[in-house]
């Protein structure tokens, strides 16, 4: 089952629920591909910009606070609450008293470290307002850029490789997500 946003909006033809849904489902599936792949649909008309947008700051944000829960959930398991030694969790959580936002915000801009950052802000109780606010601040900043780029690239593409356009986009997709992960493992040797 083909389940890429383009796939996805190639279903939602032309109507724009149905395109921001197939865009919120691909910021699930992941990203920074989501992100991409609709801004080339932005940039052939295919989709509208408010579209593309606002369902990419949704799904984001919507996968952001689903992390956030998943963590929740898993403090309510006796054995998951065991593995940290109550006096530690007392230490995290005053901690991130004060540092939520900063911790949240942050963590958008490095590879690799949002589902633990996320998750663990949900298993020690952090503040969720603080917690939201920071992750849309920070999802309206790198996913705006991130489209911007991908816009450019995008009208690079379309104008200048013809038939080959989606191979160009393609490459330029597994480029960012390469560029992801590499930049996740070099911070992990550090």
């Amino acid at each position: 089952m083909d389940l890429s946003v383009s796939h996805l909006l190639d279903i939602a033809g032309h109507s724009p629920v149905l395109q921001g849904g197939a865009i919120i489902v691909g910021t699930f599936i992941l990203e920074d591909a989501a992100t991409a792949g609709a801004a080339l649909a932005v940039q052939s008309g295919a989709v509208s910009l408010p579209v593309g947008l606002v369902s990419l700051y949704l799904g984001i944000v919507l996968g952001d606070i689903g992390l956030y829960g998943l963590g929740r959930l898993a403090a309510l398991v006796p054995w998951a609450r065991r593995l940290i030694p109550p006096q530690r969790q007392d230490r995290g959580r005053a901690w991130l008293e004060r540092h939520v936002f900063k911790v949240v915000f942050i963590s958008r801009f490095l590879p690799g470290v949002r589902l633990p950052t996320y998750t663990a802000c949900g298993f020690l109780g952090a503040n969720f307002s603080k917690f939201v606010t920071a992750a849309v601040g920070a999802t309206l900043i790198w996913t705006s850029a991130l489209f911007a780029v991908s816009l450019r690239v995008g009208k690079l593409v379309l104008d200048n490789l013809g038939q080959w356009r989606w191979v160009g986009f393609a490459a330029f997709v597994v480029a960012i997500v390469l560029a992801g992960r590499l930049a996740a493992r070099a911070q992990e040797t550090e």
